[in-house]
């Protein structure tokens, strides 16, 4: 876990939770975004992933573990006694999703882009048959066959990750398994999640996860407050996409809106 501080005077502090397969440093730019906008950032890689993950191994991680770290970083985060607000794409929105439904954290506020509740990009079909045989075969390794490609249409980003030695879509049939369970789980929590404000942004062109079952979740929630954005034309990795800067922007004005609304005077 690490914590990068605001570049002025903290208004409130950002758990970044990024998705699977990847690791923090690819949330440089927006990490970046955040401090400049007097934001204290705290962030990490989940378990598994990144620099600590073992080198060539599949991802064979429990989704148990996956939670621990997300509380881990929570609870720092309001250790700065500001507001926190949890930022999370991907899978790291899911489990940040089922976290909070059963945690409930004062977080003021929570921002989730394209959201796994059912993914439309799988293993090859060989590889989901699989998963009915899990607890035979539950330790072999399968391809998800997603790459930097299938994320954003940025070929700046493309260009800059597609040699990354961190980025590993490989898993065992045991995780994939575990994760239908989750995702499908997850996207039932009908009315579970805490009443907060939040906002879910979607790519038009996501070939990654479904979100249709994102704005049904959405739906199904008991909440006051909340914000849906679909973005045209974009890839499944908004904070990576040609647009990001106007990704950013409608993050940034939904948190603004929040902290006015608890009191805090906002610039």
């Amino acid at each position: 876990m690490w914590k990068w501080e605001a570049k002025g005077q903290a208004k409130a502090v950002i758990v970044l939770v990024h998705s699977a397969y990847e690791h923090h440093i690819r949330y440089a730019w927006q990490i970046d975004q955040w401090r400049s906008e007097n934001f204290h950032v705290i962030t990490g890689d989940l378990p598994g992933h990144g620099k600590s993950a073992p080198a060539n191994q599949p991802h064979q991680e429990s989704f148990i573990a996956y939670e621990e770290s997300v509380r881990a970083s929570t609870l720092a985060a309001l250790e700065e006694q500001l507001p926190v607000f949890i930022v999370a794409h991907g899978l790291g929105a899911t489990i940040v999703m089922n976290f909070l439904s059963h945690n409930p954290y004062p977080i003021a506020g929570v921002v989730f882009s394209s959201p796994w509740l059912r993914l439309i990009k799988t293993p090859s079909k060989f590889s989901a048959a699989l998963t009915g045989l899990h607890k035979l075969t539950s330790n072999m390794a399968i391809e998800h066959h997603i790459h930097i490609h299938d994320l954003t249409r940025n070929k700046e980003v493309i260009e800059q990750e597609k040699d990354d030695s961190l980025y590993n879509s490989t898993v065992t049939v045991g995780w994939y398994h575990e994760l239908q369970t989750y995702l499908k789980q997850t996207a039932q929590n009908i009315g579970k999640f805490p009443d907060i404000p939040i906002f879910i942004q979607t790519g038009e062109v996501d070939a990654i996860a479904d979100q249709a079952y994102t704005k049904l979740w959405l739906k199904q929630q008991e909440l006051k407050e909340f914000s849906f954005k679909e973005w045209p034309r974009c890839y499944h990795d908004l904070f990576q996409e040609p647009e990001r800067e106007d990704v950013f922007i409608s993050s940034h004005l939904f948190i603004k809106n929040v902290l006015r609304s608890l009191g805090y005077v906002v610039t």
